[in-house]
């Protein structure tokens, strides 16, 4: 089987580059693919993804080296099963909040004795390799979002369930569960802040791997010499969103200097 680089990166205790997909499209999937990512995730959560379009982007990152990866939108073993048929290496899903919901998750992704992962890898076989049924269970990455007020009482419990490699932080989520307004990059000292740096103190007890969604590259940076391993920047429609907004503003600029006759 194709092995996931990603685990080897994470034994070598360095630092995972992750690249998020919100657009429901081949190309631009591709694109990104080839911007020297270690993985992509797609996002089936809040994105405008569906099966189909994530079908053909996982078709698309596997011209590269680049593992793939989905966010689920639920702790739901038939999306989690189907995502996994068709070759994404890792899945992560939103919303546990108790060791019953990472053990439903795990064992999702896991096939029989381990867990109840029904036997169909059409694509995983392609992507994978025709020994895929009997080594999945040991690459596939799972990671539980801890973005709840309810995991934050469940830390521990969540993090030491076996067969979980990690947690992934949803700083928006996160934010509202603690009572402040969603946001991301938070600085030192700020409520949001701490309690991110509580659920990392425990993923290193736990001897699990961290993740965190950011929005700018410094502030990941920053997370990495925290100790985070799995870190997140942007998403392609942010970076297509950020580069139009400075190409046009640039032009706006010009025109308006030129108007007023500077």
């Amino acid at each position: 089987m194709r092995k996931n680089k990603l685990k080897k990166i994470f034994s070598e205790g360095k630092a995972v580059i992750n690249g998020w997909l919100q657009i429901p499209n081949s190309f631009s999937a591709e694109v990104m693919a080839h911007q020297n990512w270690d993985s992509l995730t797609i996002d089936m959560q809040h994105g405008v993804v569906d099966y189909p379009n994530a079908l053909q982007m996982l078709q698309a990152i596997s011209t590269t080296d680049v593992v793939p990866m989905a966010r689920v939108n639920w702790n739901e073993p038939g999306q989690i099963m189907k995502i996994l048929d068709a070759g994404s290496y890792g899945v992560i899903c939103p919303m546990v909040s108790n060791r019953k919901e990472a053990e439903k998750f795990v064992k999702a992704c896991m096939y029989p004795p381990k867990g109840y992962r029904s036997y169909g890898p059409i694509r995983g076989l392609l992507y994978g390799g025709p020994d895929y049924g009997k080594y999945a269970n040991d690459e596939i990455l799972k990671f539980a979002m801890i973005e709840t007020k309810e995991a934050l009482d469940n830390l521990d419990p969540i993090m030491s369930t076996p067969g979980l490699n990690g947690i992934y932080i949803g700083p928006a989520d996160l934010s509202l569960a603690i009572g402040e307004e969603p946001s991301f990059d938070k600085p030192e000292g700020d409520k949001v802040y701490d309690t991110i740096m509580k659920i990392l103190e425990h993923a290193k007890k736990n001897n699990i791997i961290a993740g965190i969604h950011n929005m700018k590259a410094d502030y990941a940076d920053k997370m990495i010499k925290k100790g985070f391993q799995l870190v997140t920047v942007g998403s392609d429609q942010r970076f297509m969103s950020a580069g139009a907004k400075e190409a046009v503003g640039k032009f706006k600029d010009i025109k308006s200097k030129e108007t007023k006759g500077y």
